[in-house]
């Protein structure tokens, strides 16, 4: 059995939960799609995936599905083969869109019992919260993983409690106090790094990935408790 040494961690009841729940994950690069990962390999067996962008050769140093045969490949149709090759009982549903006010609705057609927002687009973040505190959905939202190094300095908080991290600084100018501390998301504490090139936003292989297996392994234990 595939999932028998999880099993043997969680028990039957809580991977026949994991089983049956939906997760819907919205953007699925360096961070989401470690996110992908982990939850197909924990057992969730209905998954949506959103991204409306290719693999480009500058996904190379981070991002899973980055392999030659995959360049100018959707993101969402790679990762489909992908969670097929790992779990074949998984179904998983593409939507190959950029998140806005005007479509946000249409991905939710479904019962939903988590959302992951890992995109970078600050509007699209703001109308992923917006709608999932609006409806009473349960989400994460991942701050910024771009010029850190070190993957110990994640940790998942609230946004009200975020420092050193811009991409926090400019989501908390869009709430106010109260609504913050409803917002989950993933950070990191580390200040970011001086790159070479400050048109480009610096990353590597470990943190990105770090943030989406600890985003991953924050879902999968709050749906057990």
């Amino acid at each position: 059995m595939k999932f028998a040494r999880l099993e043997n961690l969680i028990g039957s009841f809580s991977l026949n939960k994991l089983e049956n729940t939906t997760i819907l994950v919205i953007g699925i690069g360096g961070v989401g799609g470690y996110v992908v990962e982990g939850l197909v390999r924990s057992g969730i067996c209905k998954i949506i995936l959103v991204d409306y962008d290719k693999v480009d050769i500058t996904n190379f140093n981070r991002q899973l599905i980055a392999l030659d045969d995959n360049i100018d490949r959707y993101k969402v149709e790679c990762f489909s083969e992908r969670i097929e090759n790992i779990n074949k009982k998984c179904r998983v549903l593409t939507y190959t869109l950029k998140i806005n006010n005007d479509n946000i609705k249409e991905i939710f057609k479904e019962k939903i019992d988590y959302v992951v927002d890992a995109v970078d687009d600050i509007r699209a973040k703001e109308s992923i919260i917006n709608y999932c505190i609006e409806n009473n959905i349960n989400f994460i939202s991942s701050m910024g993983t771009g010029n850190r190094f070190d993957p110990s300095k994640l940790i998942i908080t609230t946004l009200d409690k975020t420092y050193n991290d811009p991409l926090a600084r400019i989501m908390r100018n869009k709430f106010d106090k109260k609504v913050q501390k409803q917002i989950t998301v993933c950070t990191s504490i580390e200040l970011p790094n001086k790159v070479l090139d400050k048109t480009i936003i610096g990353s590597n292989a470990f943190v990105p990935s770090s943030a989406g297996l600890l985003i991953a392994s924050y879902i999968i234990r709050k749906l057990i408790s």
